[in-house]
């Protein structure tokens, strides 16, 4: 593994921001689709999330709303960082992409089970472990081929 400058590791870091927008909008995008396939109403977890950590309380339900997308983008886009920081370290391009896919599945399986706002995924019905693992997988995919994209075009 070839030690990096600290401007690599800055380039490699605003990169995975960027993707990790390019992701979130991905995954956005299919969630919204499942929605209006399903009839779904659009999760509140990321809002009651932020709330119970930062004990908040939204003056109402569009704050909520809103409160939510805002964590759901942030999240996601900074979480982006990662892919960048796993480049970085020198990983190749999928074990990158697979191991960010790991680490952000495995942020939600821990944390909200930890927040009490969603039981263990073993005690989930298959259909929704599905669901988000390919939500989740779509994110890192995206995430991945925007950092990759990126990375080609870089000056």
């Amino acid at each position: 593994m070839t030690a990096r400058s600290s401007g690599e590791v800055a380039s490699a870091l605003g990169k995975g921001l960027v993707s990790g927008a390019a992701g979130t909008a991905l995954m956005t995008l299919a969630q919204m689709i499942e929605m209006k396939v399903s009839g779904r109403a659009a999760s509140a977890t990321p809002a009651k999330a932020v709330e119970k950590v930062l004990d908040l309380e939204p003056a109402d339900d569009a704050a909520e709303r809103r409160l939510g997308e805002l964590t759901h983008w942030g999240y996601g886009t900074a979480l982006g960082m990662a892919r960048g920081a796993l480049d970085a370290a020198g990983l190749p391009p999928v074990a990158a992409t697979a191991a960010h896919f790991a680490l952000v599945w495995g942020a939600e399986l821990a944390m909200l089970p930890a927040l009490e706002l969603a039981p263990p995924a073993t005690e989930w019905e298959r259909s929704q472990v599905a669901k988000d693992i390919g939500f989740h997988a779509l994110y890192a995919l995206g995430v991945g081929l925007a950092y990759r994209y990126l990375d080609r075009h870089e000056h």
